[in-house]
């Protein structure tokens, strides 16, 4: 199984460029689409679910145009938009039933199909709970089930753990992790962990265009030793936070654990310690590292 991108690009009458050049390949696994809302991402899933036309590029899946052979890519695509709506009065058992008829299944195919979408996200046991009676976390594994109904061979998730709680993302993200041996996905997210905890590679967008494409370790290299953790009186942290690159802080009584990053891979500040970075380490650094050239272009251009 593999998709490959090329040269995709979209730009809408006004003149709005929401994706230039993009190019991809991938195969079985998780592959994370990483930036900040309007980077592009969610443009870039519309056009892969065919529900929005590129302005230049090409999609082939197994070496095939997807635009000239729709009908064979719909039947190996499974979609998860941002925003999706549910029967609420339907029992999930009735609504998996439902979508696997739009995809021609009927009978004894269809019911050990939807037995099997149920057991598979762990809610088995309510298949005959109304949808409305669901929590943010089941909704969400429904969607991923109804996603699943006609067994896809590609699957694309845009924004999936936005507004669950913290044990509800970790059993989504280990889901996904668990799907991802059997077909090829595609998450889109501005939540740096579900990048870093689920998938095998990685492409960060900003601005429509592509920065990055490779494994989270890689990329995660652009800050490795740069990052450290300095103790310092509360009093102290403004002056502080405008002199360094403050990623993130803990309070403890009068006095505050500050993580920076430094420009180079050593740091003057008495007391600092070398950290062991992250992905987010990475992504804040590279976003603040963007928001700067576009001030400073901004600042050249007026």
């Amino acid at each position: 199984m593999r998709l490959e991108i090329h040269q995709l690009s979209k730009v809408y009458q006004d003149g709005k460029v929401a994706l230039r050049d993009f190019n991809l390949a991938l195969d079985d696994g998780v592959f994370g689409l990483l930036g900040p809302n309007g980077a592009g991402k969610s443009t870039l899933l519309e056009i892969l679910a065919l529900g929005l036309m590129p302005t230049a590029g090409t999609i082939r899946w197994e070496g095939r145009d997807v635009h000239q052979h729709p009908t064979a890519y719909r039947r190996i695509l499974g979609y998860l938009p941002q925003t999706y709506g549910f029967y609420d009065e339907l029992k999930a058992q009735t609504l998996l039933e439902y979508i696997g008829k739009l995809f021609g299944l009927h009978g004894r195919a269809l019911r050990a199909r939807v037995d099997e979408c149920l057991e598979r996200v762990n809610l088995g046991e309510v298949r005959r709970r109304k949808v409305k009676t669901f929590s943010g976390g089941m909704r969400q594994r429904l969607a991923i089930a109804q996603a699943l109904v006609s067994a896809p061979k590609l699957l694309i998730i845009d924004e999936p753990t936005t507004g669950l709680d913290p044990g509800e993302r970790v059993a989504f993200r280990n889901m996904i992790f668990d799907l991802g041996r059997s077909c090829v996905i595609l998450l889109s997210t501005h939540i740096v962990k579900d990048v870093e905890f689920s998938c095998h590679g990685m492409a960060l967008l900003f601005g429509g265009r592509q920065h990055f494409c490779g494994e989270p370790l890689r990329f995660m290299d652009t800050v490795r030793g740069r990052v450290f953790e300095v103790e310092l009186p509360f009093s102290q942290f403004d002056g502080f936070a405008a002199a360094h690159h403050v990623v993130a802080i803990h309070e403890h009584g009068d006095r505050v654990n500050v993580r920076f990053i430094t420009p180079e891979p050593s740091s003057d500040v008495p007391g600092a310690l070398l950290q062991r970075v992250n992905l987010e380490d990475a992504y804040v650094d590279f976003i603040r590292a963007r928001q700067r050239e576009e001030e400073q272009a901004f600042g050249q251009a007026v």
